[in-house]
């Protein structure tokens, strides 16, 4: 088939209680219920003044976190960038990412460059608390 049609509140699960942080932290991974074949698709909602509890890295993937609604921050390596409504971000491979919510919490999409097949996890490397002030 040429297309795949999902709903991502009804057709892709909330992961987000993988994460060991807020109960209302919403994280839903697209990539194979839309059978992505070159690309990633990750939906998140962060709860207001919440920050995600794990930053982390690729070794080969390119990411865009694009700001759907809300407002918040982004670390990146050493760095902090402001987010609002409509922001696009590019990080490139081997920088280290983490982010958080502003007080009306934060909507992201998040679209990652190539797909990383059937063991995704080899790819990136993860750290909980990675971003302490």
């Amino acid at each position: 088939m040429p297309f795949t049609h999902k709903n991502l509140k009804e057709d892709v699960g909330d992961v987000g209680s993988n994460f060991d942080g807020a109960p209302d932290l919403e994280f839903r991974l697209a990539t194979k219920p839309l059978e992505l074949q070159q690309s990633g698709l990750g939906y998140q909602c962060i709860p207001p003044n919440y920050r995600f509890p794990y930053g982390h890295t690729h070794q080969r993937q390119e990411e865009v976190y694009v700001v759907l609604r809300g407002s918040g921050r982004m670390k990146l390596d050493d760095e902090i960038v402001e987010l609002k409504q409509w922001d696009a971000v590019r990080v490139s491979p081997g920088t280290w990412r983490g982010y958080e919510a502003g007080p009306e919490g934060l909507e992201i999409f998040v679209i990652g460059a190539p797909n990383l097949g059937e063991n995704p996890r080899d790819d990136v490397e993860g750290t909980r608390d990675w971003w302490s002030d």
